[in-house]
This record gives C-alpha cells, sequence and structure tokens, in this order.
C-alpha cells in the first residue's frame, strides 16, 4: 500500500498503543471493584455452605461445565485438553507467514481457532458463572431477583431416549453411532476442504488439529443441547455417559 512503511519501530509506536490499552484496562478495573459490592466475609464456617457454593472466579468455566458434562469430562479431561491443545498450537500450525509482524489475512485459521475457544470455551463461560449463576447454580438474568427458593422442573432426557430408544445397548449404539457420525463427517470434510494443503502440513498435524476443534466445537454444541432443548447425553452407558 502506498503511503504505508513497511515497518515501524516499537518505540513509540507500539509501546504507546500498549500504554492506552494497559490505562483503559486499570481503570475499568479500579471502577468495577468501586461499584461492585464484594466485601471481605467472616471466616468460612464448615458447618454452613453458602448458596450459590462458587469456585474463584477463573475456575468458575470449568465449575459450569460441571452441569452439562460428568466429573471425568469437566474436572479431568477438559482442562488436560486445553493444556496440551496449547502446548500442540506450536507443532500443529507451522505456518511461517505472521512471525514477527500482525496479520489476519493470513493467519485466519489460527486466530478464529483461538478465539473462539479463549472467548467462547473460557470466557463466556466465567461470565455466565459470575453473573448468570445463582442460588441452586439456576440460571438468572441479570434483571432476576435470585430467589434461593425458586423450584426448576428436571426435565432433561438424553437423545436416546427422544427418539424412541428406551433399552441400554440401544441407547449406546445410537449415542455412539451420533457421536461417530460427528466425528467422522466433520474429519472428512476438513479433509475434503483442505485436501491442498495436506502434503505440506501432513496427515497427523491435520487430523490431531481437526479433533481439537471438534471437541471445542462439540462442547458448545452439547450446552446448547442442554439449555435449548433439555438434552442431557448424546451417549449414554452404564459406565460412561457423554
Amino acid at each position: 500500500m502506498e503511503g504505508v512503511p513497511e515497518k515501524l519501530h516499537v518505540w513509540p509506536y507500539l509501546v504507546r498503543l500498549e500504554f492506552l490499552c494497559a490505562l483503559v484496562v486499570i481503570i475499568a478495573l479500579a471502577v468495577w471493584s468501586i461499584v461492585i459490592d464484594a466485601p471481605l466475609e467472616e471466616a468460612a464456617n464448615p458447618t454452613k455452605t453458602p448458596n450459590p457454593s462458587k469456585a474463584p472466579w477463573y475456575f468458575l468455566g470449568l465449575q459450569d461445565i460441571l452441569v452439562y458434562f460428568d466429573p471425568w469430562f469437566a474436572g479431568v479431561v477438559a482442562p488436560v485438553l486445553i493444556i496440551v491443545g496449547l502446548m500442540l498450537i506450536p507443532y500443529l500450525d507451522v505456518n511461517p507467514k505472521g512471525n514477527g509482524y500482525y496479520t489476519y489475512h493470513e493467519r485466519k485459521v489460527a486466530i478464529w481457532v483461538y478465539c473462539f475457544g479463549f472467548l467462547v470455551l473460557w470466557i463466556a463461560l466465567i461470565i455466565m458463572g459470575v453473573f448468570l449463576r445463582g442460588p441452586g447454580w439456576n440460571l438468572f438474568m441479570p434483571w432476576q431477583y435470585w430467589d434461593p427458593h425458586k423450584v426448576v422442573a428436571l426435565v432433561s432426557v438424553d437423545l436416546p431416549y427422544a427418539f424412541g430408544f428406551r433399552d441400554y445397548t440401544w441407547s449406546a449404539i445410537f449415542g455412539g453411532s451420533v457421536l461417530l457420525a460427528y466425528f467422522g463427517i466433520g474429519t472428512g470434510a476438513y479433509f475434503f476442504m483442505e485436501r491442498k494443503a495436506l502434503k505440506s502440513v501432513g496427515f497427523l498435524r491435520m487430523f490431531l488439529k481437526i479433533q481439537l476443534a471438534l471437541i471445542m466445537m462439540g462442547i458448545v454444541i452439547k450446552i446448547v443441547l442442554r439449555i435449548g432443548l433439555n438434552i442431557k447425553y448424546i451417549m449414554v452407558t452404564p459406565w460412561i455417559s457423554v
């Protein structure tokens, strides 16, 4: 582009922007800490559990996932996938473009995947846990009163049950088929769309990348099914449910 220099010095251009952003964040946090009523309360009483009983804000995302998944997934699998997925990013995305300079058009996939994982699967769930989860871990809109006596009818059903399956064996087969179809079709569609990059990227990198992406999207799909359609589990077995 004419008139736009190819390179800019870090000082003062980048440092100036970062300093202004830091000031805005500090002011926002200061105003928030003054406005929000969060006093230091008395020492914890082991005989009295507060309602709602919430984890620290940075763990509320995982605590909210417990509503939609079993503890083995929300407490073990999800954190491991987050840590391992972040560790694998430099090895899965070997695109050299964007190193040393900011670019969106050359790193669209990497930027969108990161924003989806960070903003949707982390920040959005934390916001939901802080502001929308009230007594009994029920959902309350910001304008609603947190009624500790609110009663919510438990009408959630499993996906196989909604389709008429009552036997454990057939329910497991149906749910497993749905999961296999989801991962199979998603993987096949991704490989078809990115078939030109298969040789340069490699089969294993592409396979791991799409599996992590499908798991991330699957978590959101499961949350939407639970909130919107009251679907509790997709696959149900006597030993494990997803």
